[in-house]
């Protein structure tokens, strides 16, 4: 595991750093700091038009290869990126789903055509995802998806009917990538497939959740008849699975140093208060917030531990614990900034949800345990897959 950065890298880190200090002013001034957990609804269509000013400069997608638009910057080098972009409190990523997510598997598994079509628009800003997974009776056990889709061969395309549910950004994204069963009958982990689905026709309805902040970060998506070509399907007909798997994989990459520091800005947040208020006086409440630092400490290294394999997709035993972590520590996170704030934490200046920061990050890190597989989901996982116990017994009636 390497902890530190090469002469060269540290170079590379104040390139980063200096210009993230030239472009974040002026007219993208306002987005600093924005559109974090609980923000996410602050300054959309300008935050876009920031990360097509990113593109154009070839910050985004700095990890991809540069046959397909990124500049194939070492593990070292996206860290130090993501690092430097968070602690310049670079906005929220509108196509961060894209970048992060959709983009890699469609390099990993998809066609040449696949690439061809789809990677240009991530990579320039001006094509934005979702990500279909999720159903009512299908939140952390993915397995049980009912969403269907059917080939219909004559006319050339999948037709998918169902629902998705806490689809975050969807009434954002251009397209979303969809686990559906298209082998009827089947069971389990069994005939899914991994298809990409656009959303801007009559088939797709989007309706926004709302949420404890007053946002609507998530929603729910309805699929009636909505159609997709035949070509734009991952991998062969069956294949969802190993391929949602590896998705996650990505989804516990480089990124997550960046969301490390967006943790660290906020705990730093509440030093600040609690140095202004006196909360910091408290013994009680110092040992907490050193408790949060070790903890930020901890998942740090971790993360340049699981850094430190292939990137492949792969989810290494390093890996399987880091969401049970980072979403238990976050959510502690928020019970101390609202017991640092005290009576405060209770009032709002305006109704219905003028809430600050902090209130935000309490309300919103209410979910962290919940979305993305949830605390108990997590638990199994390391039980079965990290550490080969014995699945848990399944109920049946």
């Amino acid at each position: 595991m390497k902890i530190s950065f090469s002469p060269e890298d540290e170079v590379f880190r104040r390139e980063v750093a200096d210009w993230l200090k030239e472009n974040l002013r002026g007219e993208f001034e306002q987005l600093r700091f924005r559109g974090g957990p609980g923000d996410e609804h602050r300054y959309p269509e300008e935050r876009k038009q920031w990360e097509q000013h990113m593109a154009q400069a070839g910050w985004l997608c700095v990890g991809w290869p540069q046959d397909y638009g990124g500049r194939g910057l070492s593990i070292n080098q996206q860290v130090i990126f993501n690092e430097e972009y968070a602690r310049a409190g670079g906005p929220g990523h509108m196509g961060h789903i894209g970048e992060g997510l959709a983009g890699p598997t469609i390099i990993a598994f998809g066609t040449e055509e696949q690439k061809q079509r789809f990677l240009p628009g991530i990579v320039n800003g001006t094509e934005y995802w979702c990500q279909g997974y999720s159903e009512p009776n299908a939140g952390s056990d993915l397995a049980n998806v009912k969403t269907r889709a059917v080939l219909n061969a004559e006319q050339g395309r999948w037709e998918i009917h169902g629902q998705k549910v806490w689809t975050s950004l969807a009434h954002e994204a251009d397209w979303c990538f969809v686990i559906a069963r298209t082998e009827p009958g089947s069971q389990g982990h069994k005939g899914l497939s991994f298809l990409l689905v656009p959303m801007d026709q009559m088939g797709v309805t989007v309706q926004p959740i709302e949420q404890l902040t007053g946002t609507s970060e998530f929603n729910e998506v309805f699929f009636d008849q909505a159609v997709t070509d035949a070509a734009n399907i991952i991998g062969k007909p069956g294949d969802g699975w190993k391929i949602a798997m590896a998705l996650l994989g990505f989804e516990r990459g480089v990124s997550t140093l960046g969301q490390q520091m967006q943790f660290k800005n906020e705990l730093d947040d509440i030093i600040r208060v609690a140095k202004t208020n006196g909360a910091a006086e408290d013994p009680a409440i110092r040992q907490r917030i050193a408790d949060a630092w070790i903890g930020l400490r901890i998942m740090r290294y971790n993360a340049l531990r699981m850094l430190s394999g292939e990137q492949d997709g792969a989810l290494r035993q390093e890996a399987m614990i880091y969401k049970l972590h980072w979403a238990t520590w976050h959510a502690e996170l928020g019970k101390l900034a609202m017991d640092v704030l005290g009576p405060e934490a209770e009032l709002l200046d305006k109704s219905p949800y003028e809430l600050t920061r902090l209130q935000s990050l309490f309300l919103f890190t209410r979910s962290d345990t919940i979305y993305g597989g949830s605390n108990e989901i997590q638990k199994n996982i390391i039980a079965e897959r990290a550490l080969g116990m014995p699945k848990e017994p399944k109920i049946t009636r």
